[in-house]
């Protein structure tokens, strides 16, 4: 395509995510990363998000170096009062696809996104596995399409494999032993167990309305980025590319960009989809404690827990004497007595060895010398973001890809404990004295050998670097 004045104009890529933190993180990453190679994108953001992303942190600021960049904002189509956290993350499958796809679909053909003179033609659509319409709205015009998968491998190819566990009654459970191995999953047996499946599978009756939400958004036989390495998961990944005709596996994501922008010799700065302040005073606080000495808890930024789960870790923390940094975000214990009484309580009772923060900056705090474990949710970005940083983990999974990304962590890769569907304070007090004190130089050595099997990926010569450099030529290549 060309301008009036004869110059080359550079592809448009439109990224549409899923709106939640999970999913904005990453793929405000991948359109970080095109915009390194001059691509014009069009990053569609729900109002909600947009509108804390401007509050919280300096998102728009950063792409905005970047004058391809911009976001198009529009509703998710719930109340601004509403929690779009836990259980009730669901909701928005089923409002995006009445409020959101509408909109987008207006949009986009009423703003010329689909050529004319007023704006070029997208070149390409990058639209998020769990966005709804976007397959049939790209065959209908057009539009070449890549799918961004932004969980595990593993999550994807349980999620291809679901016809399978039907036929072999993995699936629904119905009472079934839930650490029997389940063998039909190609590349998982022998150690993928039902507990590991993913939760979504955890439902009494296969037509269960968000089971089949979900499994309706299988990566089918489209193109599909992966944020994930060879090294990580090659053998799944490696079962996918048997049904799927081009795969770039380009992560993570977030290390690749560092590696790009110091290639370029400019400022190493990752874009964070905080949707929460983050308090900085917890690095202060880790400046004074000795190395390897902290454990970093986080649940991430959908986990809801009740008040007694709560007690059990503190308790479990604290009767291993070990220092502990804890994330609890506002509104995520429900109980009797909320969650501003849980926190007085246990902030009271814990300075000598603990400090607890609403939100904090995950990743400076993974890469801080006082750390030396992860007690986590096991989300695809908390995981990847811990490997890269050499910190094992503790899994303490809550839904979706977590229940897999945690039998990875302990069983594949040995970099920590999975601890999935148990929550007392004498099973928390030991698996942190084993990752903290009794077995830390194993899974340190474990841990540290991974961050440097990773960073080579993405690296010049490594797989993700070059399926990088893959995927910018193949949109280069769909120019018109």
């Amino acid at each position: 395509m060309r301008c009036e004045q004869g110059q080359d104009l550079p592809p448009h890529v439109l990224i549409f995510p899923y709106p939640i933190q999970g999913h904005l993180n990453p793929m405000l990453n991948l359109a970080h990363l095109f915009c390194l190679f001059d691509f014009h994108v069009t990053f569609i953001i729900s109002d909600f998000n947009h509108r804390r992303l401007l509050e919280h942190n300096t998102v728009p600021a950063a792409l905005a170096r970047h004058p391809g960049f911009e976001f198009r904002a529009l509703p998710d189509g719930l109340p601004d009062d509403h929690p779009r956290a836990g259980e009730r993350a669901k909701d928005l499958i089923f409002s995006i696809e009445k409020v959101t796809v509408p909109l987008f679909k207006k949009m986009m053909v009423q703003e010329n996104f689909l050529g004319g003179a007023a704006r070029r033609r997208v070149t390409c659509f990058v639209a998020d596995v769990m966005s709804l319409g976007a397959p049939d709205f790209a065959r209908e015009h057009q539009l070449p399409l890549i799918l961004f998968q932004t969980a595990s491998a593993a999550f994807s190819w349980s999620h291809f494999c679901f016809p399978r566990l039907l036929q072999a009654q993995d699936i629904p459970f119905r009472g079934n032993s839930m650490d029997e191995l389940v063998e039909s999953v190609p590349g998982m047996e022998g150690f993928l167990r039902r507990r590991d499946l993913p939760s979504f599978y955890r439902v009494d009756d296969v037509n269960d309305p968000t089971l089949q939400a979900i499994t309706e958004r299988v990566i089918a036989k489209e193109r599909v980025i992966f944020n994930t390495c060879e090294d990580l998961e090659s053998p799944i990944v490696a079962e996918i590319q048997k049904h799927v005709p081009r795969i770039f596996s380009i992560g993570p994501i977030h290390e690749q960009i560092k590696y790009r922008l110091t290639e370029k010799k400019e400022e190493v700065s990752i874009i964070k989809a905080n949707l929460w302040a983050e308090d900085q005073s917890c690095i202060d606080w880790l400046d004074a404690q000795p190395p390897k000495s902290v454990i970093y808890v986080s649940f991430g930024s959908i986990t809801i827990m009740m008040r007694e789960q709560v007690l059990e870790f503190w308790h479990g923390l604290l009767n291993s004497s070990q220092r502990f940094l804890w994330v609890i975000r506002p509104d995520s214990v429900i109980g009797n007595e909320g969650n501003d009484q849980v926190l007085a309580e246990l902030v009271e009772s814990s300075k000598e060895n603990g400090l607890f923060v609403e939100w904090a900056p995950q990743e400076q705090i993974l890469n801080h010398p006082a750390v030396g474990g992860f007690l986590t949710h096991s989300g695809w970005n908390s995981t990847l973001e811990s490997i890269v940083a050499g910190v094992p983990m503790i899994c303490w999974p809550y839904f979706a890809d977590q229940t897999t990304n945690s039998r990875f962590v302990s069983e594949v890769w040995k970099i920590g404990l999975d601890i999935k569907d148990t929550c007392d304070r004498l099973i928390i007090e030991k698996v942190v004295r084993d990752l903290m004190e009794v077995r830390k130089n194993e899974f340190l050595e474990k841990a540290e050998n991974m961050a440097k099997l990773v960073k080579k990926s993405v690296s010049k010569g490594g797989s993700s670097y070059t399926n990088m450099d893959d995927l910018v030529q193949y949109i280069k290549s769909l120019i018109i």
